[in-house]
């Protein structure tokens, strides 16, 4: 005998919501009255089940620049679109001019992100193509979120990876000398200090650094660096930390670029 009031699950199936990849679960629910008719009520219950944030949303701005350029020029978008393996965005305008910038097909892009934890997202793109709808779009490649490098806001990447540095004294503390670089981030570096090289006593320092891009360009780097520590016969080499004074935004995003290349080239080859 089923009581008046009874509830009972009828059916039940779950949609996609897009963009946010949350699944939810909608359960039909019906009562039975003493004759053991089915009332369906006039709402759905609806309940959560699973949820996976995707890192791009429709509405989000993103930072693009040419992987291969000599200039520097970031243009800005939003997403309007996002289906897979393609991001779809209003035109793109240059940054420093607010003009609408005009990005050819196949041009090489790097995309740069904001999530909702305030950490930066970069990743390689490319224009595949414009779409002419309601609102003009273009097309970008979307690859899988695993080959996107992530970078926590205040806390620059530190890689491993040797370049070409020389040091020079602020003052006459030592004599200048060559070496190469144990790891680097866009906040400082670590280099090998060779065994001859009294430096413990001097606090500033001149630095230059040799980065090699994937575009075929060499930047020669001059910056001003602070000793921060000194680790004496650390896997048989002295290690020397230098944390830079006074970067400029150029040179930052420079080096972030520079890591993100040997980030990517070093997930290709599967060493990270």
């Amino acid at each position: 005998m089923v009581h008046t009031n009874t509830w009972i699950v009828f059916v039940a199936y779950y949609s996609y919501k897009k963009r946010k990849s949350t699944y939810v679960l909608f359960l039909f629910l019906f009562s039975c009255n003493n004759n053991g008719n089915r009332e369906r009520k006039p709402h759905v219950e609806q309940v959560i089940i699973g949820k996976c944030e995707m890192m791009i949303n429709i509405g989000d701005a993103i930072l693009i620049k040419s992987r291969f350029s000599m200039t520097e020029e970031v243009y800005k978008a939003m997403v309007v679109e996002i289906e897979d393996g393609g991001l779809f965005i209003d035109y793109p305008v240059n940054v420093e001019t607010g003009k609408i910038a005009f990005l050819p097909d196949g041009m090489q892009l790097e995309i740069t992100i904001t999530d909702s934890d305030q950490a930066v997202h970069i990743f390689e793109s490319e224009v595949l193509g414009r779409i002419r709808v309601r609102i003009p779009m273009i097309q970008l490649l979307l690859p899988p979120e695993n080959t996107f490098i992530r970078i926590q806001r205040r806390q620059y990447v530190r890689l491993e990876v040797s370049v070409d540095a020389a040091v020079h004294p602020q003052k006459n503390e030592f004599s200048p000398f060559k070496t190469i670089t144990e790891d680097i981030s866009a906040g400082g570096v670590a280099i090998r200090l060779p065994k001859n090289v009294d430096i413990k006593e001097a606090a500033n320092v001149k630095l230059w650094l040799v980065l090699p891009l994937k575009s075929g360009e060499i930047h020669y780097l001059s910056m001003k660096g602070r000793i921060t520590r000194l680790n004496d016969e650390q896997k048989g080499k002295n290690i020397l930390s230098i944390q830079f004074i006074d970067a400029t935004d150029t040179d930052t995003k420079l080096f972030m670029r520079f890591i993100f290349e040997k980030q990517l080239e070093l997930k290709k080859r599967g060493i990270i």
